[in-house]
């Protein structure tokens, strides 16, 4: 596969809270596919054929007087962003069960290693959502489950679902890149009931499962809820993330619509996770 030319903006945020969460929740509405967090802002990623260059028009927290932002532009080889993500992807602890790792990291004595290798996928376990969407697989019983994970990203909530004993996953994602990442990393971890998909929820007619999991924007969220809902057995569980706590009427609504109930959430910098019941 020919090396991706993507386009990186280095954003520096003073203050730097909410306004990086918000302006990557922002930029990840228009394009944006992958963000590395720093001590002072944010380097954010986009090819260079999904790019224009009124993009940021778009993007309302820049205009925000109660922040101040200052960016720069460059173009950037999928070589160059793997010495970026290399220099910056430290190990994640998730509580005292799970870690995730990049190859290049020793193994630690958990009992769930996963090692990932995100390239220009979301979810590593660094941002808050993907973080408490494994805290939500950890803390849940999933051996013998059918499950989805929606929007999969690098694998990662598919591959810890598969090591916590699901007898089935189906992981999909609409972008090419994370469909092949994730495909290199359910080999990785040596998964063997992991089937990836590239598409959207039009993949969904038909299927069933005891449990869905899906970490994407709000939006898509509000739109893909009814589908699953049709897909999920008698008492399966829906987790949802992606998408802040003043979020939460509006997605609990569309979800009480459509026979789910929320049982639990949690929070973290303002992001939330969910869990909903059939």
């Amino acid at each position: 596969m020919p090396n991706t030319i993507y386009i990186e903006y280095n954003f520096e945020i003073s203050p730097l809270q909410p306004a990086a969460d918000i302006l990557i929740a922002e930029l990840g509405e228009v394009g944006f596919e992958s963000f590395v967090e720093h001590e002072t802002g944010i380097q954010a990623y986009i090819q260079k054929g999904e790019w224009r260059e009124d993009i940021l028009s778009e993007v309302t927290i820049l205009g925000n007087p109660q922040f101040k932002f200052d960016y720069d532009v460059k173009e950037l080889e999928q070589e160059n962003w793997n010495a970026t993500w290399e220099r910056n992807f430290q190990p994640i602890r998730v509580g005292d069960q799970c870690e995730v790792r990049a190859p290049f990291h020793e193994k630690s004595k958990v009992a769930y290693d996963i090692v990932i290798e995100p390239k220009m996928s979301f979810g590593t376990g660094h941002h808050e959502t993907t973080h408490m969407m494994l805290q939500f697989i950890l803390a849940h019983e999933f051996k013998g489950k059918c499950v989805l994970d929606m929007g999969c990203g690098t694998g990662v909530l598919a591959i810890l679902a598969e090591l916590k004993g699901a007898a089935s996953v189906d992981a999909i994602d609409i972008d090419n890149w994370c469909y092949l990442n994730a495909k290199e990393n359910i080999e990785r971890n040596d998964c063997k009931n992991i089937k990836v998909f590239e598409g959207d929820a039009t993949l969904l007619e038909g299927q069933k499962y005891d449990v869905i999991i899906a970490n994407i924007n709000r939006n898509i969220l509000l739109s893909d809820i009814p589908v699953y809902s049709k897909c999920l057995t008698e008492n399966g569980q829906l987790f949802l993330s992606g998408f802040y706590k003043e979020d939460i009427p509006l997605i609990t609504e569309k979800c009480n619509e459509n026979g789910l109930r929320i049982e639990k959430n949690l929070e973290k910098n303002n992001w939330v996770a969910v869990k909903y019941v059939f």
